[in-house]
Order: C-alpha cells, then sequence, then structure tokens
C-alpha cells in the first residue's frame, strides 16, 4: 500500500498527487504521456522518480522551469510537491510544445490547484527564463540540454538532469563544449544512474 511516508511529502500533497496519478492514467491512453508498460508501477517508476529530483532541489527558491514537461514528470510533481521540500517558488513555468501534452499539464494544475504555467511552444523560441532552478528528464543528451540551459538558466541558477547508466559518457561529451560545474548524485530508483546537479555553465 503506497502512502505518504513513502514519498517523504504530507497527507495533503499526496491526495494532489492521487489526483495527478489518477489523470495520468485516464490520458496515457489517449495521448501517450509515459509507455503504457510503465502505468502499473506508476507511483515507483515515476512519482519516486521525480521526488528523488526535489530532495537534490530542497531548500532551494525562485522561478522553476521544467523543460519538455511531457507527462508532468518532474514538472507537475515539483508544482504539486516543492512545499515539502523547503522551496519557495515565485514562479513555475513548465514548458511543452505538445499541444495536448500542454492541455493535459494544465488540466492537473487546474485539478491539484497547483500554480504553474504552461508554455507550448519549443523550448529554443522562447524568450529567456532566467530560472533559477531548471529540470528536464529523459528529454535529449547532456549537450543538448546544456545548450538549453545556457539560454534559460539564471547565471546563479542550478540545473538537475537525471540521467541513465551511461552518463559518464555524456558528461565527457559535453565538456568538449561547455564549461560547468558537476555532482553527481545516485539514483535511488535506477542501478547505475545519477541525478546531475549543474551550474556555472558556459561555452569552453
Amino acid at each position: 500500500m503506497i502512502a505518504p511516508e513513502d514519498f517523504n511529502v504530507s497527507r495533503e500533497t499526496f491526495e494532489r498527487l492521487e489526483i495527478y496519478v489518477e489523470l495520468l492514467r485516464k490520458w496515457t491512453p489517449r495521448i501517450n504521456l509515459v509507455a503504457k508498460s510503465t502505468m502499473p508501477e506508476v507511483w515507483e517508476r515515476h512519482i519516486a522518480d521525480s521526488i528523488q529530483l526535489l530532495e537534490v532541489m530542497a531548500g532551494r527558491s525562485g522561478h522553476y522551469a521544467d523543460l519538455g514537461s511531457g507527462g508532468g514528470l518532474p514538472g507537475l510533481v515539483t508544482a504539486i510537491a516543492h512545499t515539502d521540500f523547503d522551496m519557495e517558488l515565485n514562479a513555475v513555468t513548465l514548458v511543452e510544445s505538445d499541444q495536448r501534452k500542454a492541455a493535459f499539464l494544465r488540466t492537473v494544475l487546474r485539478e491539484t490547484e497547483s500554480k504553474g504555467q504552461v508554455v507550448a511552444a519549443r523550448i529554443e523560441a522562447i524568450d529567456p527564463l532566467s530560472a533559477e532552478i531548471l529540470s528536464a528528464r529523459a528529454l535529449a543528451s547532456l549537450d543538448d540540454l546544456l545548450g538549453f540551459a545556457e539560454q534559460h538558466l539564471a547565471k546563479t541558477g542550478v540545473a538537475v538532469f537525471p540521467k541513465g547508466i551511461n552518463w559518464r559518457a555524456e558528461l565527457e561529451e559535453a565538456q568538449k563544449t561547455f564549461s560547468f560545474t558537476c555532482e553527481a548524485h545516485k539514483s535511488q530508483t535506477q542501478d547505475g544512474a545519477v541525478i546531475l546537479e549543474i551550474g556555472e555553465i558556459s561555452r569552453v
């Protein structure tokens, strides 16, 4: 039985996450928000995976932006649960170019009474967001993600990117183009995977 303490969140936050998961179950067969095969383990595979990003971002404040939000992982989870991780967000921006997925994101924000705006446009086509906290999950190679971060991350901001078992190769490739600080946090949900906490990004 899944319970709030499994995710270090309050009962109220957990109930809002339940609303989100139910909407994810309802919409996924129509617009493929997440792989259908992963839905039976949605809490373990997707919610827990997003919560661990919140643990890395804990205590931070300012404008939070999630790029390529898709089904809202981790963007919607952050919008719903951030206060349980001592995050004070003055703005939440979810960027998703697919209009149907953007409609889903707006629906969840409304149904869970979570603050946030959805920008239905391509990441590279929008004005710089100057976000203090930036995330993206399963979106692109680290090299490409750092290009997006260069455009949308505030100078003193931090980017949080989960990466799979080949993360070291991506890191080496990205270092050919960019200079940046990087701390690798061991993933709690996938062996060999990490969450990269990145800052001070500049071109080599």
